[in-house]
This record gives structure tokens, sequence and C-alpha cells, in this order.
């Protein structure tokens, strides 16, 4: 079992910061920071992106870049939670289509913590998929 720890101290108005313990950085929550519904979207798209390039680099994919481009749809009852997330993944490279497939399948089905609690709410997280290969225009990939 892991066990985190971390602490959110009132600033001031609508400013909080927040801190996990042992990490290096703080995150300024509210005012003049970033909401924390948002900062779960980009929790879920940070979580997905390693996933992806480690998965990637494992299959000795030759992975060059990697954008995730995330965008959610709230509920407007409270709580405001979020009922579709759709995650854009864009990755530079010649990369197979059906490796970089397979590592965005193996993210959000089995690795990503983040999307998966998301998942457990209830909220609907699909994906597109877009390649850039050095010698191409790039195509663009839904599911």
């Amino acid at each position: 079992m892991t066990i985190v720890k971390g602490r959110v101290r009132w600033i001031e108005g609508e400013q909080f910061i927040g801190r996990i313990e042992g990490d290096q950085c703080s995150v300024i929550l509210g005012e003049g920071g970033i909401s924390p519904m948002k900062l779960l979207l980009l929790s879920v798209a940070g979580c997905t992106a390693y996933d992806v390039v480690m998965i990637l680099e494992k299959m000795r994919e030759p992975i060059k870049g990697l954008e995730v481009e995330i965008e959610g749809v709230r509920r407007e009852e409270h709580p405001r939670i979020y009922k579709e997330v759709t995650i854009h993944y864009r990755i530079y490279g010649n990369v197979d289509e059906k490796k970089a497939r397979r590592a965005i399948e193996l993210s959000q089905e089995k690795y990503c913590s983040a999307s998966a609690h998301l998942k457990l709410s209830g909220t609907n997280v699909k994906y597109t998929l877009e390649i850039i290969r050095d010698d191409e225009p790039p195509s663009k990939l839904s599911k």
C-alpha cells in the first residue's frame, strides 16, 4: 500500500497553495493559479502521456515527441464532475499506428490511475490519435 500525503493552505481571498509531501514543487490553486478541476484534467493528461511514452519506448518505437490535449465537459448541477473527457494524442515520429493505439489502450485500460478515477465517477473518456511522421503530412485517426 502506498500512502501519499499533501497539504493545502489558504493564502488569502480565493487563493490556496498545495504541496505533496516530499515533492519539490507547489501549486497555486484558485485565484492567480489553477482550479482544482482543471488540475484534475492536467493530471489525467500527464498520467496518460507518461504511460504512452514509456510503453512506446519499451516497444522500441521511434517516438520523437508527444503532446496530449485534453478537453472536459462538466455537469451543470453540483457536484460539477466531468461527464465527458476527450484526450487527443499527437505523437511525433515514425511510430507504428497499431503500436501507438496499443500503448494508448494499455494506458487507458490498465495503467493510468487518473483516468480510472474519472471513469469510476461515470465520466465517458474517449480519445483521438494523430501521428506526425517525419516524411509525410499529419494523419488524424479517431477511436
